[in-house]
């Protein structure tokens, strides 16, 4: 792996991405592989031509396009006709009747980006747009600080780009999210600290290689990524947006973007204007912006993460400020839930949905659990919920709470002991939960 160069970048005639833009003093420069204001050292994000694209796209030119999120093409920072498309996005908006019933809601829906394409989170979505951008820029090696599933999608496209790649995670990170990285034949390197700590180190080495590190120089393209699941979920539901939505909060970007991807497609005069409330999840054990959301301040405290949510474990998110104040205005509300209650939202999902999610989902699943039970959510809003991640790269997390397998004979006799068995423990359990 050598030291990246940036090479000139023909714009496309379509292209509609015109400047990046501070979200604090809204200085303006060229598109290029920062993401730092130099006058405020506030963060800078992607301004587009929204003239333009009042003029490009309509439904049918979007209905019309790939089906992945590239059918949202002229939304996103990319100037190729050619982006990396590997299928990721249209991901099911599933009607979750029974968890529905469960809580005592009639309109909840469950957005299911376990199932994304190609590593099974909405990392997917990011990633394909970074790396769009960053082959546009001239990088050959890509890079990211990752918590597992950045990684997993971070070595998964830029294998499939025929891009070089290394990655850097906590070494602490589950078996699961290890492997789905390794697999891709990255250089993987193991930090002994936690993310905060490895995003400071992978700053240094951005700085010192020259390398593309989506989430760090390349960060204002790669969040916009995140818009897709705004966009799907408004043309999921018939060209209009939901009553309420609630989202797992690790940086705080996702967020933020869901928000904004619902505010374009109003802007441009794809759907029409509608207030739309903003519920954010975090775990007790990393809550820096559910923390300041309660306090009612305008600033993140960091903290020290510790919980088994280690996907949204960022005890310092770039965009938490944000994620408050889209939470405030929008009379929605961020609430984090226990380590068990996270287990309990994993277990509650899939037996209700059969949909597998890991901790992140099962901390957003406790929350909307939590918001229902404290009258926050109207049972007749449209909720969606975001599922970002699949549950088979944190096992871990619920070994020991979803029972073991009957080990019988090949005899009926032991099948008709074990069953009995089985509706024994059956009726126990619904006794305590009874009681």
């Amino acid at each position: 792996m050598t030291q990246a160069t940036q090479l000139p970048t023909q714009q496309s005639t379509t292209a509609t991405f015109r400047a990046l833009k501070c979200k604090e003093c809204g200085e303006e420069y060229e598109l290029k592989a920062i993401h730092v204001c130099e006058l405020c050292f506030g963060p800078l994000e992607v301004a587009y031509d929204y003239d333009a694209l009042r003029r490009q796209v309509t439904r049918e030119s979007i209905q019309a396009g790939p089906r992945s999120i590239w059918r949202y093409r002229p939304f996103l920072p990319v100037a190729t006709d050619t982006p990396i498309d590997v299928g990721t996005g249209l991901t099911p908006l599933v009607q979750a009747k029974r968890l529905a019933r469960r809580l005592g809601l009639n309109k909840l829906y469950i957005k299911n980006d376990a199932v994304n394409m190609p590593t099974l989170s909405f990392k997917d979505r990011v990633v394909s747009v970074a790396l769009t951008r960053a082959r546009e820029l001239g990088f050959s090696t890509v890079s990211c600080a990752s918590t597992g599933n950045l990684a997993n999608s971070t070595a998964a496209i830029a294998a499939h780009a025929g891009l070089d790649c290394c990655v850097f995670i906590p070494a602490d990170l589950e078996a699961g999210k290890v492997m789905g990285t390794l697999i891709y034949s990255p250089t993987v390197m193991a930090v002994q600290g936690n993310y905060d700590q490895v995003n400071r180190l992978c700053s240094e080495v951005a700085n010192t290689h020259g390398w593309g590190f989506v989430n760090i120089n390349l960060r204002p393209y790669y969040s916009e990524g995140s818009k897709t699941l705004g966009y799907e979920v408004a043309e999921q539901l018939g060209w209009q947006l939901p009553d309420h939505i609630v989202a797992p909060l690790a940086s705080g970007s996702l967020f933020t973007k869901i928000y904004k991807g619902f505010r374009e497609f109003v802007d441009v005069g794809l759907v029409e204007d509608k207030h739309v409330r903003f519920s954010g999840a975090q775990a007790d054990g990393c809550s820096p912006i559910a923390q300041a959301y309660r306090e009612g301040r305008d600033f993140i405290s960091p903290v020290k993460p510790n919980t088994i949510a280690k996907s949204i474990a960022i005890g310092n998110p770039a965009d938490g400020v944000y994620a408050v104040d889209i939470a405030r205005k929008t009379n929605g509300n961020i609430e984090s839930v226990t380590d068990a209650e996270i287990v309990e939202g994993i277990k509650l999902l899939a037996e209700t949905e059969g949909i597998f999610t890991e901790t992140a989902g099962g901390t957003t699943v406790a929350v909307l659990k939590k918001l229902v039970e404290a009258g926050k959510i109207d049972p007749d809003e449209t909720t969606v919920v975001y599922i970002t991640g699949n549950g088979l790269k944190t096992q871990e997390a619920v070994q020991g709470y979803v029972g073991e397998p009957l080990t019988i004979e090949p005899k009926l006799d032991s099948f008709e002991r074990a069953l009995e068995r089985s509706h024994t423990l059956d009726r126990l359990e619904w006794q305590q939960v009874l009681v």
